[in-house]
């Protein structure tokens, strides 16, 4: 069961963040514009001519090709392979690194091998720069850069590490981006933990899942997901409520409308403010009632950083029913594009999660066993 949902975790992600490369950053009526519609299955990139449409980011989104975020969850599965073991800050920082500027890999959106560095965006290079050209306490390395998404889409395998105890997760993940970002982008990359982790209990509701969040969420990431949650709630589908789940969601953002175009305090830390992607990840999967075709479809469509919202909602809704639940034509397409086995990587990450656990559990049975021993001490009581 564990295995199959695992899979579902690495698989759904992958396939969501897939689809919504072709969306990423444009508003609804241009994606419908472009595509004819409401988008429906794997698409070719926006423009045709991509690499000449948008010089400063000449990448191959589309047609089932992974991005960044999906090569951030491989990175973060190879740290926990080599470690074996919860993470801090500081052996997340160790072993990251070498994944980003030592390990050659295919790039999909890059069309060739090379390192995973060149394809990363600014605020995923803050990583490079903190961490190993600054040699910044890894506990605080990401203060000071621009508050995004970016730690929060790669944090499902902390999810699957810490299975059915979203407490643990949500406190591993704030724990270990403390290296890559702050405020409150650090801060949905432990609910999103959170979320999955969740997701993972055999039976569990989306209902269940979304309290979690609730009670674990502080601040303006709490307030946004109340309120996109409240809407979604309201609506039948996601295809007549994606103008109100923006509106939901409008006054904690600090991009504008017009995605590209960010307000004059974008991306600085706030206790006010939110990430978009998360609560608008929430909010497909709510719509959906957790069906994972539907709720990635509506993270495509909502545009802006659809590819990161249709991330989570894969990551989410994978979990909850498994490898089984992608459409096989989907996930095909984008493993053979994307040349990648996203059943072998699921594996991995369950095998590691299954060794934590038994460490976690003998970690406990010490833990009684001393707590038990002071008791008798004080009670005078021998064995």
């Amino acid at each position: 069961m564990l295995k199959t949902k695992t899979i579902g975790v690495i698989a759904g992600a992958a396939v969501g963040d897939a689809l919504g490369g072709s969306t990423e950053s444009y508003s609804v009526e241009a994606i419908q514009d472009r595509f004819g519609g409401f988008v429906e299955k794997i698409e070719g990139p926006f423009y045709p001519d991509y690499a000449a449409a948008r010089p400063i980011a000449p990448y191959y989104k589309g047609d089932g090709h992974i991005t960044d975020d999906s090569m951030m969850v491989e990175s973060l599965i190879s740290v926990y392979e080599k470690v074996r073991d919860h993470l801090d800050a500081f052996s997340f920082a160790q072993h990251i690194i070498p994944e980003l500027i030592e390990k050659v890999r295919y790039i999909p959106e890059l069309q060739r091998e090379t390192l995973l560095i060149h394809r990363l965006y600014y605020a995923e290079k803050w990583l490079l720069q903190r961490l190993h050209l600054g040699k910044v306490d890894p506990r605080e390395a990401g203060v000071g850069n621009m508050v995004n998404c970016g730690a929060a889409m790669y944090m499902a395998p902390v999810g699957i590490v810490n299975a059915g105890n979203p407490e643990n997760a949500y406190r591993e993940a704030i724990e270990i981006t403390g290296a890559h970002q702050s405020s409150y982008g650090r801060e949905a990359a432990g609910v999103f933990a959170a979320a999955v982790s969740q997701a993972l209990v055999p039976e569990t509701s989306v209902d269940e899942i979304m309290e979690v969040t609730l009670d674990l969420a502080k601040d303006g990431t709490k307030s946004a997901i109340v309120a996109v949650l409240g809407k979604a709630r309201e609506l039948d589908s996601w295809r007549n409520g994606l103008g109100q789940l923006r509106a939901a969601f409008r006054p904690f953002d600090t991009m504008e409308d017009e995605y590209r175009d960010p307000s004059l305090d974008a991306r600085k830390p706030s206790r006010l403010k939110s990430i978009e992607e998360l609560p608008l990840a929430l909010a497909m999967v709510t719509v959906a009632k957790g069906d994972y075709k539907e709720s990635v479809l509506g993270g495509v469509n909502y545009g802006r950083d659809s590819d990161s919202i249709a991330t989570m909602a894969g990551a989410i809704t994978g979990a909850i029913h498994g490898v089984e639940a992608i459409p096989s034509e989907w996930l095909e397409t984008v493993e053979r594009k994307s040349r990648r086995d996203f059943r072998a990587t699921g594996t991995l990450i369950a095998q590691i999660a299954e060794e934590i656990h038994a460490k976690d559990e003998a970690r406990l049975t010490i833990i009684k066993k001393k707590q038990n021993n002071l008791f008798r001490e004080k009670l005078g009581v021998s064995e």
